[in-house]
């Protein structure tokens, strides 16, 4: 029953497009008493919030035709060999610690027996230069031991309230800056990949990594687990979210197809306008966008936005995260889940992980290669064809005596290209301090509020932060629907270098 009603509810794309009608019930007179823009993990568990509350007149108005935001997957591969792969979020990060509390996003894949599978992102890694195969895997080891230490003297810097720096500052304040090749691709694979940062170390805040990653992975500061587990659903990943949706949305409750093109607001209420020429208007507005939209000017707001909130916007990074997939008639490559390769132009291709494996999809026939940060925006410039070579090129010589053949199946979104997204997710620069944290979180005139996993002091960048801005936003803003208006989440007019870090130390 409950498949029946999910593909009622997300498949319906007329009926869900129609504007909500309000009978004689005491609703609001507009169109919705909230309208949530973006239909993601914040905008869905803002919704089942708001709904848990008793409050059921919302819209969640999402531009494509389902809902997930960035959870999207993509069926690859040659005609009766296809396979289901992740484009977006892939790994629940931070899982659980025995009976300690679980992150949500596991809760939920076991809720809805999302099938997901351990992911060993310190064991099983052959490593490689442009020779082919070379063992540096005591490196590894060397770059996991120097990450934590940068973390260890960021909880220091904040205890006695020292100026952040950037995590390249951090690798050469305590004497671990890399010095060759090998050394810079197992910082990448810490840095820029395992933690997803998207980007190097030069542009990552050295006190923001730590708590951000403390929180997620480290028991003994508030967070999950150490361990990351990868969806294989053949449904995606975006199942957790769908199928969460379908157990308390109705049809007129979710408009897809429904691009927002301007946001008019006043202390009285708002007013957004649709490109198809729809109008909707609301009490309150909930902006669940990407920060990436937010900051390009894709939406625009009448009045403009007020200088601090637009500070805090400019002032974060959207980095760019892209999996290049391909699919082979046979296996060639290595017996270990994941691969680094050293190339003499850092984060070229360096970070591979096999699908074609037992954990995984075996007799797949699927492998494929991250690259983030500059290199992603590189390549979303090039054609396919182009990068295809490119990627090629590092596989033959990962692969010096193998006639390695051209993939049957080839792919890769274009994420920061995406007017829905500009990017994959957050990340936080040195220059931005909790002050712009704050404002990029805070309400602008009582009625227009913003959730999502930039907005997440501790967990930006990930899914499991989305989900607690969502949890977040719907609970104040049901507050301030039965107190009948509130001041909402509050601001700083002015962010100045001397606010102080919302923590003495890196803990909870």
């Amino acid at each position: 029953m409950r498949q029946v009603y999910l593909a009622v509810l997300l498949g319906f794309v007329a009926l869900t497009n129609a504007l909500p009608s309000h009978p004689g019930d005491g609703r609001s007179t507009k169109d919705a008493k909230v309208l949530i823009l973006g239909g993601g993990v914040a905008g869905v568990i803002a919704a089942r919030t708001l709904h848990e509350q008793g409050i059921d007149d919302f819209l969640i108005v999402e531009a494509r035709d389902e809902l997930g935001g960035r959870m999207q997957n993509y069926e690859i591969g040659a005609p009766g060999e296809q396979y289901t792969v992740e484009l977006g979020p892939n790994w629940i990060q931070g899982t659980q610690t025995g009976d300690g509390p679980a992150n949500p996003i596991l809760t939920l894949a076991r809720k809805h027996n999302v099938k997901n599978q351990y992911n060993d992102l310190d064991g099983s890694i052959t490593t490689y230069d442009y020779n082919g195969f070379k063992n540096y895997s005591d490196l590894l080891d060397t770059s996991v031991d120097q990450f934590d230490q940068t973390i260890a003297v960021a909880g220091e810097r904040v205890k006695s309230q020292q100026v952040d720096l950037n995590l390249q500052s951090a690798y050469g304040i305590i004497g671990a800056p890399p010095k060759n090749l090998y050394e810079a691709a197992c910082q990448y694979y810490q840095v820029d990949w395992v933690r997803e940062y998207a980007q190097s170390p030069d542009q990552n805040s050295w006190i923001a990594s730590a708590w951000n990653t403390n929180f997620t992975y480290d028991t003994d500061m508030g967070g999950f687990s150490d361990t990351n587990n990868l969806c294989i659903d053949p449904r995606g990943f975006k199942t957790i979210i769908q199928a969460e949706a379908a157990e308390f949305l109705r049809p007129s409750q979710v408009s897809l197809n429904s691009t927002v093109t301007s946001i008019e607001y006043s202390s009285n209420g708002a007013t957004v306008m649709l490109a198809d020429g729809r109008s909707l208007s609301s009490d309150y507005v909930l902006c669940t966008f990407s920060l990436g939209v937010l900051q390009y000017g894709d939406v625009a707001f009448d009045p403009a936005l007020p200088a601090w909130k637009v500070e805090a916007i400019q002032s974060m990074v959207m980095a760019t995260y892209t999996k290049i997939f391909m699919q082979f008639t046979e296996k060639f490559w290595f017996d270990t889940q994941m691969a680094i390769y050293a190339d003499k132009q850092r984060g070229r291709y360096p970070i591979w992980q096999s699908l074609d494996h037992v954990d995984f999809l075996p007799g797949s026939g699927l492998v494929f290669v991250t690259v983030t940060g500059d290199f992603s925006l590189r390549i979303e410039g090039m054609e396919d064809l182009d990068v295809q070579n490119e990627v090629m090129e590092v596989l033959r010589a990962m692969y010096p005596n193998t006639t390695v053949p051209d993939p049957v199946a080839f792919h890769f979104k274009r994420w920061n290209a995406d007017p829905l997204f500009r990017g994959s997710y957050s990340n936080w620069p040195a220059s931005f301090v909790p002050g712009h944290s704050k404002n990029l979180r805070a309400t602008v005139n009582q009625r227009l509020w913003f959730a999502g996993e930039a907005t997440s002091l501790k967990y930006y960048g990930f899914l499991h932060g989305a989900y607690y801005e969502g949890l977040h936003a719907g609970e104040e803003i049901a507050k301030c629907i039965a107190g009948g208006g509130c001041a909402g989440l509050q601001h700083l007019d002015d962010v100045v270098n001397a606010s102080p870090y919302p923590f003495t130390s890196i803990t909870p």
